[in-house]
């Protein structure tokens, strides 16, 4: 019996390493890896600085929370064209341009003199990360399609690693008293120069014909229910992203390099959580991974309100991204196999939606804790992570 479970143990290990190892020595897997790791450098930078926006700008939750809509208002203006743009451009000059423009307009909101200035930046800024977001998921899909690997799960992975990267870099420039403006100038540098640079393997892999991309299709009713729980994982994502210092520093009394971990500490488990990925959900199936990851993450947010402790926080936060780190995964692959939808439709449509939650839901919880407070804002993410746990028993993933 125990020889048995010994075999199981080192043959898991074994798929995971293997699965890892594909992934980093394919030029294509790792290139398209780096755009995601990039994108979420930028925003987990940004997110350890909304405190000082904050106070710099004198503004309440509610405050916040309506200038951070700003973000998920560009979205919604680029998401009709998204799919249009990266069937003219390609997959490889959309990644560029919007890394262009989003690493200049992200600049703009830690240097904003005032709360207009501040949202007409993240309007750019939601403009550009909805460019970004389909273009490179697209890359993603047409890279296990040409090269025959499973590497959606780990591709969101080093977005998860990326975040943490810039969470904890963000926590370690405060405690060496280096600017906000700098921190975020050299970060926005540095994702120029990554991103120009494996532009050459991005272009070699193979895309959809511009003639078959898609922005937009109705969804029936399967791609409906992926859609509302896909709001509520992406909330949770947004909660970590956008509000995690916030309640670390306001609600639980840390300081303000504590505050910082908190989407490092997320990040780190989601990280953890997407890399097994491609090796779990095939072995363990996508509708209990997502249920039962559902519940942990609306546990990890019960956890952090219950307990208003840093350390207790920051343990909330680590079972928030643990539960939170395969819905994507698992249902942007999930989305291209709608029976009726074509594929790229599929991945679009649903892409959309997901990123609208992702910025949308941080101001929302704004409104909350401005009205009730910032427990309760968690607390409505989490109740939302619960409805879409019985939500997975209505479909087939």
């Amino acid at each position: 019996m125990n020889v048995t479970i010994d075999n199981r143990r080192q043959r898991k290990r074994h798929l995971f390493w293997q699965n890892l190892r594909t992934f980093f020595t394919n030029p294509r897997a790792r290139a398209v890896g780096l755009v995601f790791s990039s994108d979420s450098l930028l925003f987990g930078s940004w997110v350890a600085h909304i405190p000082y926006i904050k106070d710099k700008l004198h503004l309440s939750d509610g405050e916040l929370g309506l200038t951070l809509f700003a973000m998920p208002a560009g979205l919604l203006v680029m998401n009709p064209l998204t799919g249009w743009l990266v069937g003219r451009l390609g997959e490889a000059r959309a990644c560029l341009l919007s890394a262009l423009v989003l690493c200049v307009a992200i600049c703009v909101p830690i240097n904003a003199p005032n709360a207009a200035v501040m949202a007409a930046g993240l309007f750019v800024v939601g403009l550009s990360g909805a460019l970004i977001n389909v273009a490179m998921n697209t890359s993603a899909t047409n890279v296990e399609r040409a090269d025959g690997i499973s590497i959606m799960s780990s591709c969101h992975g080093m977005w998860s690693l990326g975040g943490m990267i810039g969470s904890g870099l963000a926590g370690l420039l405060l405690t060496l008293k280096v600017s906000p403006q700098a921190h975020m100038f050299g970060m926005a540098a540095v994702i120029l120069l990554l991103t120009g640079a494996v532009q050459p393997i991005l272009k070699s892999i193979p895309t959809v014909p511009a003639e078959k991309a898609a922005s937009f299709v109705r969804p029936n009713l399967m791609l409906l229910l992926m859609i509302i729980i896909g709001l509520a994982v992406a909330m949770g994502e947004g909660v970590a992203l956008d509000w995690s210092a916030v309640y670390l520093r306001d609600v639980a009394g840390a300081t303000t390099q504590i505050a910082a971990l908190g989407f490092g500490c997320f990040s780190l488990a989601m990280t953890a959580g997407r890399f097994t990925g491609d090796v779990l959900i095939p072995r363990y199936g996508a509708n209990r991974l997502l249920m039962g990851g559902s519940l942990l993450a609306a546990a990890g947010l019960a956890l952090a309100i219950a307990i208003p402790q840093p350390l207790v926080v920051l343990a909330g936060f680590v079972l928030l991204g643990a539960g939170s780190s395969l819905g994507a995964p698992i249902l942007y692959g999930a989305s291209m196999r709608i029976p009726g939808i074509p594929a790229a439709a599929g991945l679009a449509t649903f892409a959309t939606f997901s990123f609208i939650g992702f910025l949308a839901g941080p101001p929302v919880i704004g409104f909350v804790a401005e009205a009730w407070g910032l427990p309760w804002g968690l607390g409505l993410v989490a109740a939302l992570l619960v409805l879409s746990a019985g939500l997975v028993k209505k479909i087939q993933l």
